[in-house]
C-alpha cells in the first residue's frame, strides 16, 4: 500500500519551489493564486530568498505547504495514495492532497494558523529542545517533574523527542535530561513553544477560522498527529486539527500503526529528506522514496 507523507516547518530552503514553477504550467498557475491569497509574492521569497527571509514563521508555513501541495498536484494520474499523514503544518499538506480542503481553503488555514503561532510566540517568550538518546518514557516523566511549564511536543522516532515549553522550564528539564543519560538535549532556533499548552492563544484562533472552513471527505484515510490513527470523518479531522497546536504530533506512532495497516512504501512530497529518515528510524525495513515532478503536468 502507498502512504504519502507531508513534512513540515523545518525543511524549507532556498529556491524551494522553482523547479516546479519552470517545468510545469499548473504549477506556475497555482503559485500565482498563491501570490493573490495571500496578498504577497511569496514566490519571490520561495525562489530568490535567503534562509532567513524564509526562517519567518509567515513565510516558512506557506511556502512549505505550497512546495508539498503543487509537487502533489502536478503528480496528477501518478498521485494514488492508499493512505497519508503530515509532520504537525504537513498535516494541512496532506489533507489538500486527499481532497479533504481545497487549495485555497488549505492555504488560507495555513497563511492564519502561521500567523496565530507568531502572535502566540509574542505574548510570552518560549522555545523548543531536542533529546536524543532516552526512552520516551523517562523524557516525559523529567518532563512531568521540572516546574514551569514544558511537556514532550514531537514523538519523531525512538530516541529522538523534541520538548516544548517556557525558557526556564525548557533549560532546567534539559539538565536533568543530560543527567539521566541523555545523549543530547539541545535548545531549539525557533520562535517558540509549538504543540504546548502556550499556543493556546494560537488555537483558540485557528479554531474558529477551521470551524468556518468546508471539509470534505478525504479520498484516503489521513493519519493525525494527535491520534496516530487512521481518520476519514470530517468532523474529527477538524476537532484533531484544532487540537494539533497544544497536544503532541505523534510521528512515531503515526508511522507504525500506518505499517500495521498495510503501508509498503513512504513517498515524501515537498521539501527534504526529514521524514524518510524519521521513517527508515521507526522501522529499518520500510520502502522511501522522494516525489518528483510530472513535466507534463
Amino acid at each position: 500500500m502507498k502512504a504519502y507523507i507531508f513534512p513540515g516547518q523545518g525543511a524549507q530552503f532556498s529556491g524551494m519551489g522553482l523547479d516546479l514553477y519552470e517545468n510545469s504550467p499548473l504549477a506556475q498557475e497555482l503559485f500565482e493564486q498563491a501570490n493573490e491569497i495571500l496578498g504577497f509574492n511569496i514566490t519571490d521569497i520561495m525562489f530568490e530568498g535567503s534562509a532567513e527571509d524564509l526562517k519567518e514563521t509567515k513565510v516558512t508555513q506557506p511556502a512549505i505547504f505550497l512546495h508539498s501541495v503543487i509537487l502533489a498536484k502536478t503528480l496528477g494520474d501518478s498521485f494514488k495514495p492508499d493512505m497519508v499523514a503530515g509532520h504537525s503544518l504537513g498535516e494541512f499538506s496532506a489533507l489538500v492532497a486527499a481532497g479533504a480542503l481545497t487549495f485555497e481553503d488549505g492555504l488560507k488555514l495555513v497563511s492564519q494558523r502561521a500567523q496565530a503561532m507568531q502572535k502566540a510566540c509574542e505574548i510570552q517568550p518560549s522555545t523548543m529542545a531536542a533529546v536524543l538518546g532516552l526512552e520516551d518514557g523517562i523524557v516525559e516523566a523529567i518532563c512531568a517533574k521540572t516546574e514551569g511549564v514544558v511537556v514532550a511536543a514531537n514523538y519523531n522516532c525512538p530516541g529522538q523527542l523534541v520538548i516544548s515549553g517556557e525558557i526556564d522550564a525548557i533549560n532546567k528539564a534539559c539538565e536533568a535530561l543530560k543527567e539521566a543519560g541523555a545523549r543530547r538535549a539541545l535548545v531549539l532556533p525557533v520562535g517558540g513553544a509549538f504543540h504546548s499548552p502556550m499556543m493556546e492563544p494560537a488555537r483558540e484562533e485557528l479554531a474558529a477560522a477551521i470551524e468556518n472552513t468546508l471539509f470534505g471527505k478525504p479520498n484516503c484515510p489521513i493519519y493525525q498527529n494527535v491520534t496516530a490513527s487512521a481518520i476519514t470523518d470530517e468532523n474529527e479531522i477538524k476537532a484533531n486539527l484544532i487540537s494539533q497546536l497544544t497536544a503532541p504530533v505523534r510521528w512515531t506512532q503515526s508511522i507504525q500503526q500506518m505499517i500495521a495497516d498495510g503501508a509498503s512504501l513512504f513517498t515524501e512530497v515537498g521539501p527534504g529528506k526529514v521524514l524518510q529518515g524519521l521513517v527508515k528510524k521507526i522501522n529499518r525495513t520500510s520502502e522511501t522514496a522522494t516525489a518528483t515532478i510530472e513535466t507534463n503536468a
